[in-house]
């Protein structure tokens, strides 16, 4: 998986705690065994409260796999996912990477993750060589305040449930999510008001990276990592506007993400999230993952479907 970084104003990476371990989402969660030539066995570890496999840990190792086939001097550019089935967390998935074609510039990989015989994900990645260019423009990376003014993810949760109006459903559902393991550092911006059912704007923005240590000289690891960072918490963007409504179903159709610049994924990074349409049980939404120093490292763009939870009374009529 070894692969230089390309030219390009990557900042310089923060000095490394001797007491940190190696990132947990490169020894274990993406961490992928060959079984043959371009076949691949993966284990899971995370499961959300669905009970079906999340679905950033398959796109993430799916990515490792195609990473897998390729030669050294190219770095994936952008991959394109469809979710056909939900993923059993009982069971291994096999990645079987088909090398769809090699030329000068581009390399594309097609790659299956199957379960029980069938398909569970297909994945489409493309890599390119580094080819310097004069066309060059970008976003402006949003003003927020920066991580190290912000609450975690468990900070907010402890701070919600020290409210003693919190109502017990609540409650238990915040224990719940405090005791999940997520090989994740999130810090929300503006986090949402999710007890009230107060419709909000279907936009968010939190600091993230990977727990633990990646280190600076795999730029493709870095991108398998942020894969399955990108899937969390992202489709919800969509529902922050009709939170007044008991969800029965919400599942990731398909998802997509560009690779622009270098980055290191275990260093703070700002996602970005909004959702300019929903209806017809879908919802899209797109992302931008900003290095901290301004430079726009991954657009990502997801659709999901959502089935509203139907009041019994109103169904009789």
């Amino acid at each position: 998986m070894a692969a230089s970084l390309q030219p390009d104003d990557l900042p310089e990476p923060a000095k490394a705690n001797p007491s940190d371990l190696r990132s947990v989402l490169v020894t274990s969660v993406l961490n992928l065994e060959p079984l043959d030539k371009d076949l691949f066995r993966g284990s899971h570890h995370w499961v959300p409260f669905t009970q079906r496999l999340f679905g950033g840990q398959i796109v993430g190792q799916a990515l490792v796999a195609a990473a897998s086939s390729v030669s050294e001097d190219v770095n994936v550019h952008s991959l394109h996912c469809y979710f056909v089935r939900a993923g059993d967390p009982k069971v291994p998935v096999l990645y079987q990477v088909d090398r769809t074609r090699d030329g000068r510039s581009f390399s594309v990989r097609s790659v299956k993750a199957i379960q029980h015989g069938v398909p569970i994900l297909t994945c489409q990645a493309s890599f390119q060589r580094f080819q310097e260019s004069p066309i060059q423009h970008q976003f402006t990376i949003p003003t927020v305040p920066p991580p190290e003014e912000l609450l975690t993810r468990e900070e907010l949760i402890q701070k919600y449930l020290r409210d003693p109006s919190l109502v017990e459903k609540h409650r238990m559902g915040l224990n719940k999510l405090l005791a999940q393991e997520v090989p994740i550092e999130i810090k929300p911006i503006n986090p949402p008001d999710m007890f009230h059912q107060i419709p909000q704007e279907p936009r968010q923005m939190f600091w993230v990276r990977a727990q633990g240590v990646i280190g600076p000289g795999d730029m493709r690891l870095h991108c398998c990592v942020a894969a399955y960072i990108s899937d969390y918490s992202f489709i919800g963007t969509a529902l922050l506007p009709h939170l007044k409504y008991r969800m029965q179903f919400v599942a990731s159709l398909d998802h997509s993400m560009w690779f622009h610049s270098p980055f290191r994924a275990d260093e703070w990074m700002l996602y970005e999230c909004e959702s300019h349409w929903a209806g017809n049980s879908r919802g899209l939404v797109q992302g931008r993952l900003w290095r901290r120093d301004g430079v726009l490292a991954v657009t990502c763009a997801q659709e999901g479907v959502f089935r509203v939870r139907q009041d019994p009374s109103k169904s009789k009529m």
